[in-house]
């Protein structure tokens, strides 16, 4: 019964002790509950009126709250005695543990993240990258980035690789060069097929006046002259009007007797020994 009296009475020695610390620890606990929830919004409003991602401004607010919390409470409990250098080491052990296991999907989320912040493509532009991936983004969170491929299939894309990769983003202007290339005979009048080519491309009205389309030569090969012909169209327009005048090529050619190429084949007869 003495040993018991002299522990409650050294218990009651030390928290009348640490009473001072207690309270302090407490004030700053609570001012710094209030001090958090009053960053938390002003996060929210900084992330709106910069217009960050939804879904990249909540994942950042949680992790951020989350870390002040503990951050918070770690310094309270050391103003009151107790050791935490433990507890830090456990946390740093788990991280480390954690962030081990799961390397790849860090390397996803680190590229999440920079796709949304830097916008190299949004929601419903179209893309290609030198990854071989290909389509229309349909969705980016923080892993992965959903797109529909031409085909119809659905394309789910590593944030990881795609951060890294040569983005070429299609849909980013408002419009786009379409491009043809044709061969003709060494024979035709270049001019004549010039004029007869911008005619056609001129009674387009979705084929733009400014920048003006053009014919020029590109190469002279065995296949005879190669013609490269440009024109701009609306983005929204592009594929249909790119293949309707693929068809008008192909009618003027034959109307305005723009020579072709003679396709030619070598044979040749190789005399084998008798047998």
């Amino acid at each position: 019964m003495n040993k018991f009296q002299v522990y409650a009475d050294q218990f009651i020695a030390r928290l009348i002790d640490q009473l001072p610390n207690f309270f302090l620890a407490l004030f700053i606990l609570l001012a710094g509950i209030w001090f958090i929830k009053r960053f938390i919004r002003f996060l929210h409003r900084r992330f709106h009126r910069n217009s960050i991602d939804v879904s990249l401004s909540e994942f950042l607010i949680s992790i951020i709250n989350v870390v002040l919390y503990v951050l918070l409470i770690i310094s309270c409990a050391s103003m009151i005695g107790i050791q935490t250098s433990s507890f830090v080491a456990v946390l740093g052990a788990a991280g480390l543990a954690v962030g081990l296991a799961l390397q790849g999907s860090l390397s996803n989320f680190a590229g999440g993240v920079l796709i949304l912040l830097f916008k190299p493509f949004r929601v419903g532009h179209f893309i290609t990258s030198n990854n071989n991936v290909s389509g229309t983004v349909l969705k980016i969170d923080i892993l992965y980035t959903t797109l529909k491929a031409g085909n119809g299939t659905t394309i789910y894309a590593p944030n990881g690789p795609l951060a890294n990769a040569v983005i070429n983003n299609v849909s980013d202007n408002q419009t786009r060069q379409a491009e043809y290339r044709l061969n003709v005979a060494y024979d035709t009048n270049i001019d004549d097929a010039r004029q007869a080519i911008l005619a056609i491309l001129a009674h387009d009205k979705l084929i733009l006046e400014e920048p003006k389309p053009a014919v020029l030569v590109g190469a002279l090969n065995e296949k005879g002259v190669e013609l490269i012909i440009r024109a701009w169209i609306e983005n929204a327009n592009f594929w249909p009007v790119y293949h309707a005048n693929y068809q008008k090529l192909v009618e003027t050619v034959s109307t305005n007797h723009i020579n072709l190429p003679a396709t030619t084949a070598q044979i040749t007869l190789v005399n084998q020994p008798a047998q």
